[in-house]
């Protein structure tokens, strides 16, 4: 594994923005409950502009191994950078601009509240509403210097043989796990019905945040935080052979909230200082007073 010295300032943030990964997967899934659409119905696959996203995949493919995602909770589950309240942290996360776009005008916040916002417009419980805030927080793995591709990305287990319903799977050849026996079979280090919380998870913003609140929110909304970018999963049932009854039901409140993750984003505004009285209540109301990054 190439320490992040080693990696040349494309390598760690291939992407104009992480925007541009969330843009990708709206494109291959731009209807709710349904499959990707196959890579010829992309509008403009194979032009160009999709250059960048292809190389996020190829580096995350290519570096997300099961001893890399060790060394990352290692790392980052001490909670020794920052402690600070939960809106302070939003802010934090705020300072992560996307200059990909100059015309885009709503920032991190902004795009969360809407999030909330629609969820609490068609009646869900607060805690929902409450996810749906804070469910991107993790991306402030960005501003501690992370490569983006263990930030942000399309998340799928490492120590089993990797599915090639997981976007772009021609990358994971490059994966030194490949050529790894104990991981390259069907269930790899896992047993069929092992249950996901017995899985590794590729690296990223989900299970950093999800260690964060786990003490805190209901299992549903810790189900939503942990699998919302687990693709390979509620959209396209590619690990069903690791999963228990419980996951499944679980899951059905990750489907749920996918809609609201990708498909609320509108170009007028939220007015943040009406809305964060409420969702300061919702914090004091599930959260500690603050919490450690």
């Amino acid at each position: 594994m190439k320490e992040y010295t080693s990696f040349s300032a494309a390598e760690i943030n291939p992407l104009q923005s992480i925007e541009e990964w969330e843009e990708d997967v709206l494109e291959r899934y731009p209807e709710a409950d349904t499959p990707a659409k196959a890579k010829e119905e992309f509008r403009n696959y194979d032009k160009p502009a999709r250059d960048t996203v292809r190389e996020f995949y190829r580096l995350n493919h290519t570096y997300q191994t099961y001893d890399f995602v060790q060394e990352k909770r290692k790392e980052f589950l001490q909670f020794n950078r920052k402690e600070m309240k939960v809106w302070e942290a939003m802010d934090f996360l705020n300072t992560l601009v996307d200059d990909s776009d100059p015309d885009i005008e709503l920032d991190q916040l902004q795009h969360l509240l809407q999030t909330g916002e629609a969820i609490r417009e068609d009646g869900h419980p607060d805690w929902f509403v409450l996810t749906g805030f804070i469910h991107d927080m993790g991306k402030v793995l960005c501003l501690f210097g992370e490569p983006q591709w263990a930030v942000v990305g399309d998340t799928f287990p490492v120590g089993c043989k990797f599915s090639d319903k997981v976007v772009y799977p021609e990358f994971f050849e490059y994966n030194p796990d490949n050529g790894e026996e104990k991981y390259n079979s069907k269930y790899g280090i896992y047993e069929e019905g092992c249950g996901l919380r017995n899985v590794l998870m590729s690296w990223g913003h989900d299970e950093y945040l999800y260690h964060i609140t786990k003490d805190y929110l209901p299992e549903p909304a810790l189900y939503m935080i942990r699998y919302h970018s687990f693709y390979a999963q509620h959209r396209e049932h590619a690990y069903e052979h690791l999963m228990d009854d419980h996951d499944r039901e679980m899951f059905q409140w990750v489907k749920k909230f996918n809609p609201y993750d990708l498909y609320s984003k509108s170009p007028k505004p939220p007015v943040v200082e009406e809305l964060r009285p409420y969702y300061e209540n919702l914090i004091a109301k599930y959260l500690p007073e603050k919490i450690r990054l």
